[in-house]
């Protein structure tokens, strides 16, 4: 209900009034609530962030940790024009040297000359056996079989040994042309006549005593380190455990398998940059001020802080005793940030990779004097460390939750306040409304009294 006519009866009770008063109410009542609602805003946004950051630098952690990082491979050819070579996970780091005396071939026939690739194969009905090293197959063939069906009958029957296509030589040249699937030796191609049954022969001799040999199949012959070396295909993947090798022309070629440095480096620079991230964030928002400006908005924040202080912690006792990060090229700066110096973590891989997986990741780790020491790695206890506060339901978790049931009981503060206030306005308003109308009544009746009075005063002036 409206109380804009209030003074009427006074200069009072006004709607002015009324609204200040409501406003310093609210500058008691509310505003205080207001203020921890939005630094607790403030805070949860910046938990947020930091929550993102913590959960990035424990992610990139289990990329270091996780198999595959240091068990990883890659091998260089000297000369990839002569062999490629391909190893697997875990596979032993070594060179070795590579000669490729030949390359594997396919057996490859070709059946004397038909006038078109429609020209009928045989006078009758027949079978043919088609013969592709200790494989047979029979092929049925009939008076109206034309070279081309013949063709795709090979293929759709005895397509997993051998390949038919024909070729046309010249002008009513065709051949039908068969290349065995596999190179190296005992890949002999044939066909046989096997006739109608009854004796008779009724397949073209063009497709059984024309067949020429195009290309005679041989195995692969190879030198490695020196030692001859023989194999029916070009892909020699049974030499050594967990390397292929692809051969590609005859020619020398020098292989390395080692480490795949560029991957551990990658993982480990992917570590540093989440690492970094989070730590400039946690600087500023714990950064401590007299100017409250430049504080941070977790300066006097015990839970943050503290997370603070244990992963800046961790970093100076990993290592299991033997040995700290910085010796593998884990540089910690005077400004709290990492950096890689790729020098330092080769020169630990050059002089022994098993060592470094173990310091890094964990396991068996030798000592100079033959001791083996069982560690478990510092990124994976970093790992551990930081999974206190970023994996689920960990202390982050559990901090942002008290968080939010802080704002929402502010919250909660905050609308019984209003609702106070709002009730004790709504009454105020009633009982000024009802008191203007009390003074306005007491105003027109001394009006009354006044006029009254002034007209007596007149009458008697008047009779003297």
């Amino acid at each position: 209900m409206g109380i804009s006519s209030l003074g009427v009866g006074s200069s009072v009770l006004t709607q002015d009034v009324l609204d200040q008063l409501r406003a310093a109410d609210e500058t008691q009542y509310v505003a205080p609530i207001d203020s921890r609602i939005s630094a607790e805003k403030s805070k949860s946004g910046a938990l947020n962030v930091i929550d993102a950051l913590m959960d990035n630098v424990y992610e990139s952690l289990k990329g270091l940790t996780e198999y595959g990082v240091f068990e990883s491979r890659t091998a260089i050819s000297s000369n990839e024009s002569v062999a490629t070579v391909t190893a697997n996970d875990s596979s032993d780091i070594q060179d070795f040297s590579l000669e490729v005396v030949n390359l594997a071939t396919k057996e490859i026939e070709q059946s004397g000359s038909l006038t078109t690739r429609d020209a009928l194969i045989a006078t009758g009905s027949g079978q043919l056996e088609l013969a592709v090293g200790t494989e047979t197959y029979t092929i049925d063939y009939d008076a109206t079989t034309t070279l081309d069906d013949l063709k795709n009958l090979i293929n759709e029957k005895a397509g997993v040994s051998v390949d038919a296509t024909i070729v046309q030589v010249a002008t009513d040249d065709f051949r039908l042309m068969l290349s065995a699937d596999a190179t190296g030796t005992g890949q002999d191609i044939s066909i046989t006549d096997l006739g109608d049954g009854a004796g008779n022969n009724t397949l073209n001799t063009a497709l059984t005593t024309g067949m020429t040999n195009v290309q005679t199949a041989v195995d692969a012959n190879l030198k490695f380190n020196g030692l001859d070396i023989v194999r029916q295909d070009n892909v020699v993947d049974d030499l050594i455990s967990g390397v292929s090798i692809t051969l590609l022309e005859v020619g020398t070629t020098n292989v390395s398998v080692k480490q795949d440095r560029e991957n551990i480096e990658s993982k480990i620079n992917n570590f540093i940059d989440k690492y970094n991230s989070a730590i400039f964030q946690l600087d500023t928002d714990t950064k401590s001020s007299q100017k409250k400006e430049d504080r941070g908005v977790f300066s006097g924040d015990s839970t943050i802080k503290g997370m603070k202080r244990a992963i800046e912690n961790i970093l100076n006792v990993v290592g299991g005793g033997i040995g700290m990060m910085q010796d593998y090229g884990i540089e910690l700066g005077d400004d709290g940030r990492l950096s890689l110096d790729s020098s330092k973590l080769n020169e630990k891989l050059d002089e022994n990779p098993d060592n470094v997986q173990a310091f890094l990741v964990g396991g068996s780790f030798v000592t100079s004097d033959g001791t083996i020491t069982e560690v478990a790695g510092i990124f994976s206890e970093m790992e551990d460390e930081f999974a206190k506060y970023s994996k689920y339901g960990a202390i982050l978790d559990d901090y942002e939750a008290s968080m939010q049931d802080r704002i929402d009981s502010l919250t909660e503060q905050r609308e019984k306040a209003i609702e106070r206030l709002n009730s004790k306005y709504a009454t105020m308003a009633k009982q000024w409304q009802a008191y203007d109308a009390l003074i306005s009544k007491l105003n027109s009746a001394s009006s009354a009294f006044i006029q009254m009075a002034n007209s007596l005063t007149d009458a008697q002036n008047n009779l003297n």
